[in-house]
């Protein structure tokens, strides 16, 4: 791979990206194991995509504020390295697809240049914050989240202590009791409340989707905002040490709460409380930067259909919290838009808003700040970029993931069928153009990154087998899921499988049923009245699988007959680590321990010795063929295998040494100690692992 010049000022982004770069290369010279590398990458936005050879490279846009000249830069990059297409995600990212893999050092080089960054975007990290598209200009927030949610995403940013668990991470922000960031489906969820004139979160804890879904506890009832990082420190320390490692199955933060409680959680969140650096961090909202609204005189336009206009204010305008001003929602067909487009809203919010939009939850845009005056000549510019579809945030608004099309574990095409759907529902179901009480998503798998699980009517991409083993596209129809506020969901009941191309039909009896029984109330409610069999027996007819049609076994937005394909699923896999490397990746992590140390932060100092520690005592029991399933198990199962044993000599129990990091204040004196104690036990055990080797 050639040098290259990052051009990048800020001394620890550019160490991150020629890391990247001389990893890759290592990679290609076979010097770094396949599944270390895929990790590595991972953690800096580089996924691996269906199709052989090229990536998907996601971008971490904090709470999805994206400013002009970020999205300018991100258009530019898409255009440079990419095919011009990017793709809103339901994590408020942007991704683009067919990166070729050499050239995503300097692609992440460029996006750099306008403070946009790929760390920690995918992998086994705390993965990107999101928070209510609204935050700043809800009529009903108590307070804005958007500097909370970003004074969190500041602090994890490359934090030890979040570089290498178990399963990916989540967290999410709601402005209001809405809780339109939906905590209850995050692994830390937070309501913005209000106490006795103190800002405060009311915290959400172990919520996620995926084949298992799980609802949310209650960990606070409120917590003021000073605390919310600690206790997200330690939240994410106990998870690092006590998660599952090994069974990507059971890896995530909710597996853990369901095994050994919530109350047994707080006690050891309590435990770690000495070793957390700062006890109280003060998140100074009032210097958070917050967009100005541009003062122009409206110029006069004439609306061609006056008809067309109404029904998009009706569903695409927001009113703002500040007066004269509104929101303005762009409706992103299955959150895909172009670079051409991509500019050309650059400088409309530039010229007529505040020079920043939104990306929401539901694949969508959001454009802040615009005065009511402005809102004809804003119309008329999206209405010529093709971007002025009513129905923002509708039931027609349908979320569906990339599915087969790019990622490996799609099993159906979810955009295909989603297309189909939104199609039926604007020509057949014109009413609900304007009806935001049906949420209707889409998935390719069961991982659900189209979260169908939490909708009123969701999709979820299967496949069926005939007698004569022939393998057609099939869809899970879900029913009955939603937000019902504050932190409290219900996710939907799977009630029928049907091929895929019965998707429309099914689509079509719901909502016939719903229109003429439902006396008004929401779906949510009405399904919860009827129950899951009632709905079985009204769609149990279309998951009939002897009658199945040629088209049957072609998947829709596809030509060729379906081939059900899945690959290694990267979104967050279980690294499988060779004995020497991670005697190296513990050598590097005392390198990263004595930098911290001389940089006086000293908790990160203590946190690289500790990785180092478990890491080594995990290459030598990885050598014994014995299970290290989650740090706290390496720990204790060490002191069997080897301390109590007798095969290697410390001074104390290797538990002991390792558990001095939440036993101790992060001081400098205890750092200093703890990394030549790091050291000394790592010079033993690749010894013991040398004289094994050689005996």
């Amino acid at each position: 791979m050639q040098s290259f010049r990052t051009e990048i000022e800020n001394p620890v982004v550019e160490k991150d990206i020629l890391e990247l770069a001389n990893k890759i290369e290592l990679f290609k010279n076979g010097k770094v194991d396949e599944e270390k590398f895929r990790s590595l990458r991972l953690a800096r936005g580089v996924y691996g995509q269906r199709q052989e050879g090229v990536q998907m490279i996601r971008i971490k846009l904090p709470y999805g504020k994206v400013t002009s000249n970020q999205l300018r830069r991100i258009s530019e990059v898409s255009d440079e390295y990419s095919r011009g297409r990017l793709h809103i995600t339901t994590r408020q990212d942007i991704q683009i697809h067919y990166v070729d893999l050499d050239r995503t050092p300097e692609l992440w080089a460029a996006l750099e240049k306008d403070d946009i960054t790929l760390r920690e975007a995918c992998g086994n990290t705390v993965r990107n914050v999101t928070a209510s598209e609204t935050a700043g200009i809800d009529p009903n927030e108590p307070f804005d989240v958007s500097p909370y949610a970003h004074a969190v995403f500041q602090y994890f940013l490359r934090n030890p202590i979040s570089q290498e668990m178990g399963r990916k991470f989540k967290v999410s922000f709601s402005g209001t009791d809405e809780d339109t960031g939906l905590s209850y489906m995050h692994d830390l969820g937070f309501i913005a409340k209000m106490e006795n004139g103190v800002r405060g979160f009311k915290v959400m804890l172990g919520g996620g989707l995926g084949s298992q879904p799980r609802h949310a506890d209650v960990f606070y009832e409120f917590l003021a905002t000073e605390k919310i990082i600690p206790l997200m420190e330690g939240v994410i320390r106990v998870f690092d040490r006590h998660g599952e490692r090994k069974s990507r199955a059971k890896a995530r933060m909710k597996f853990l709460i369901k095994d050994i409680g919530l109350e047994a959680f707080r006690t050891l969140v309590e435990e770690e409380q000495l070793a957390i650096p700062q006890k109280s961090v003060k998140i100074d909202a009032e210097s958070y930067k917050i967009s100005v609204p541009k003062k122009i005189v409206a110029p006069v336009v004439e609306i061609a259909d006056q008809k067309a206009f109404e029904l998009w204010k009706s569903t695409n305008v927001i009113r703002q919290k500040q007066e004269g001003y509104v929101a303005i929602g762009i409706k992103a067909l299955l959150g895909d838009f172009y670079t051409d487009k991509a500019r050309l809203l650059a400088d409309l919010v530039d010229k007529y808003a505040a020079g920043e939009l939104r990306l929401s939850l539901r694949q969508n845009i959001l454009i802040p700040h615009v005065h009511e005056d402005l809102i004809p000549v804003v119309y008329t510019i999206l209405e010529k970029l093709g971007f002025a579809a009513p129905g923002y945030n509708k039931a027609i608004d349908i979320t569906a993931c990339p599915g087969t099309d790019t990622c490996n574990l799609g099993i159906a095409s979810s955009t295909g069928i989603a297309e189909e759907l939104e199609r039926i529902i604007k020509l057949e179901y014109p009413q609900y153009l304007e009806k935001d009480d049906m949420v209707i998503k889409i998935s390719g798998c069961m991982n659900a990154c189209g979260q169908h699980n939490m909708a009123n009517i969701g999709f979820q991409g299967m496949s069926v087998r005939t007698k004569d083993k022939l393998v057609a596209p099939a869809l899970q129809v879900l029913l009955g899921g939603g937000n019902m506020g504050d932190g409290n969901g219900r996710f939907a009941d799977k009630v029928v499988k049907i091929p895929s191309r019965r998707g429309p039909e099914a689509l079509r009896r719901i909502l016939d049923d719903f229109e003429k029984n439902s006396s008004g109330i929401p779906f949510m409610d009405y399904y919860q009245e009827k129950g899951e069999k009632y709905f079985y027996e009204l769609l149990t007819d279309l998951s009939n699988i002897e009658n199945l049609t040629q088209e049957d076994f072609i998947d829709w937005g596809n030509e060729d007959k379906y081939v059900k394909e899945i690959g290694i699923g990267e979104c967050a896999g279980v690294v499988i680590d060779l004995i020497e490397t991670l005697f190296l990746e513990s050598e590097e992590k005392v390198e990263n321990a004595e930098k911290s140390l001389v940089d006086t932060i000293y908790s990160d100092a203590i946190y690289h010795a500790y990785s180092a520690l478990v890491n080594s005592a995990k290459a030598l029991l990885l050598a014994e063929n014995k299970k290290t399933n989650t740090h706290a198990g390496i720990i204790s199962q060490f002191d069997e295998e080897f301390v109590t044993t007798g095969k290697i000599s410390l001074s104390t129990t290797f538990s002991s040494l390792a558990y001095q990091i939440k036993e101790n204040a992060p001081t400098k004196e205890f750092a200093l100690s703890y990394i030549k104690a790091t050291q000394e036990f790592i010079a033993k055990a690749r010894s013991l692992r040398t004289s094994e080797i050689t005996a």
